[in-house]
């Protein structure tokens, strides 16, 4: 399957076509991701966005040229305008919707290989895919926090937007063509702790209503947290804690949705432990739960193909969303 399509290819196209214009430098002008030409991005707030929180400089795009499976990554920050950007099923709509939330560390946006490319993938299965662009950098996280592998604390402005982005996705169902009832989240590291926040979260009051959108609600009816993180404390760490405990802010009940977890045994970033612990919860709470360990694969490889067998977690992804009934046989 190729999962890498034109779409994607042109929206980091256009992104380094604007660097070059720019004199080839993300630092040279301050870019704001926009995504390919026909695919409708909304602002996530109408108004003020609440509990907004300043940021060093105006959002931006970068490009790493050493990025995953020898493909550049595109990473966007100081993002204070959130957005959600909605990409259509080409072929065949099974009605079903998913959120994608892409990683960072709450301090970047891996747009593409953790969001562009998550919905190339998720359209290509016959789901609307609704790309968050959520406001990073986000408190209390920050690379310079030497206890960064073992904050536990709730990312609140980005869960606001999370928060935010289902209720509209609900709201904005038959415009969409989407079924209410199969809308669910898939987050990559940082985003992965988001799913896991909406997952159980969802119900919590953070923000006050501001239109009819947010009289809908926020639960997942499936989620996806990959290689999350931020769920337990980090092995090895000198923090005190026990690394095999599930953060306590992250309060997995029966009204959890069902989830599927992907996380490699050799991940240096985020350890296996975030999803052994989360996967317990789960179970001890009777939650219909799917974890696929491997022994190899690292960290944030998003969907991008390698010769490992992780690179095949997009199949059981699939077939996991068929055999809970997102999305027909």
């Amino acid at each position: 399957m190729r999962l890498l399509t034109v779409r994607s290819f042109m929206e980091q196209l256009s992104v380094i076509l604007g660097l070059v214009a720019v004199g080839g430098s993300a630092q040279a002008k301050p870019m704001i991701w926009q995504p390919a030409e026909g695919v409708t991005q909304i602002a996530l707030w109408p108004g003020a966005v609440p509990d907004a929180q300043p940021v060093s400089g105006s959002e931006d795009v970068s490009i790493t040229t050493k990025g995953v499976a020898g493909k550049p990554n595109t990473n966007v920050t100081n993002v204070t305008g959130p957005t959600i950007s909605v990409y259509l099923p080409k072929g065949k709509n099974t009605g079903a919707a998913v959120v994608v939330v892409p990683g960072g560390g709450f301090q970047v946006l891996a747009i593409d290989l953790e969001g562009t490319e998550a919905c190339d993938w998720a359209n290509s299965i016959g789901m609307t895919c609704v790309l968050l662009k959520y406001r990073v950098p986000s408190p209390p996280y920050s690379w310079q926090c030497d206890c960064r592998p073992d904050n536990l604390s709730i990312s609140e402005p980005s869960l606001q937007d999370l928060q935010r982005a289902m209720r509209m996705v609900r709201y904005h169902a038959e415009q969409w063509h989407i079924d209410p009832h199969k809308v669910g989240v898939l987050g990559f590291s940082a985003g992965g702790y988001l799913v896991a926040e909406i997952s159980t979260l969802f119900d919590r009051p953070l923000y006050p209503k501001v239109d009819n959108a947010d009289n809908e609600s926020a639960r997942p009816d499936f989620a996806m947290p990959i290689y999350p993180g931020h769920l337990a404390k980090y092995p090895g760490h000198p923090a005190k804690g026990d690394d095999m405990r599930l953060n306590p802010n992250i309060p997995v009940s029966n009204q959890t949705p069902p989830t599927f977890l992907v996380q490699a045994e050799d991940d240096d970033e985020d350890g296996v432990n975030q999803s052994l612990v989360y996967y317990a919860a789960l179970w001890k709470a009777h939650v219909p739960a799917e974890m696929h360990l491997y022994a190899n694969g690292g960290h944030a490889f998003g969907f991008r193909r390698t010769e490992l067998p992780i690179t095949s977690w997009p199949v059981q992804g699939e077939v996991w969303l068929r055999t809970i009934g997102i999305i027909p046989n």
